[in-house]
């Protein structure tokens, strides 16, 4: 299913950019602020960082879209509250997104964000449960909203990302969500 998605993925890219009015390449880098919303889990949100490439299609002055991957990292403290887990533990989540954004260029120094994103876990904490059974589930499906002001080859960027789907691999009983706020700097390349 994996190797699909990347394929057709990778496939519409292609065809795609051979339309674009605008195509370029980048990296970027930043931090998170992030956190998993349940009972289980510490409210406030905790430091992370992600850093990645990002690709730029232009198919008129004012719309395209901006195919991410990311590397980044989600931190959360449990609570006492869920007697499956253990407490007052902290877990250190790293997850390869791969958001696939609508560009709304409002002027050529500032873009407006907004689309989906697929996380996919590169680790499961298994500090967290007694018995050594992994927490969470191996993806994440979220929306992402927000804005980039483009400076010549320099983008300073800030987003919001709330997850849609419930990462609770234990049980039904309780549903946890991940939240987080981006901020960072990305360098055009080409």
């Amino acid at each position: 299913m994996k190797k699909l998605f990347f394929s057709t993925l990778l496939l519409s890219l292609f065809v795609v950019s051979a339309h674009a009015q605008g195509f370029r390449l980048g990296v970027k880098a930043g931090g998170n602020l992030t956190k998993i919303q349940g009972q289980s889990f510490n409210d406030g949100f905790k430091l992370g960082y992600q850093a990645g490439a990002f690709m730029e299609l232009d198919f008129s002055k004012t719309l395209g879209i901006q195919p991410e991957v990311l590397f980044g990292q989600t931190q959360t403290t449990t609570t006492t509250f869920n007697g499956n887990l253990s407490p007052n533990t902290d877990a250190k989540l790293n997850y390869l997104s791969i958001p696939l954004l609508l560009r709304i260029n409002a002027g050529k120094l500032l873009t407006f964000h907004v689309g989906p994103q697929y996380g996919i876990l590169l680790n499961n904490s298994n500090t967290l449960l007694a018995n050594g059974k992994e927490a969470f589930k191996n993806g994440d499906f979220s929306m992402i909203g927000g804005l980039q002001l483009n400076l010549k080859t320099l983008r300073i960027y800030g987003r919001y990302n709330i997850g849609l789907s419930n990462i609770n691999d234990i049980d039904n009983k309780e549903s946890w969500k991940s939240q987080q706020i981006q901020l960072g700097i990305g360098l055009k390349i080409i």
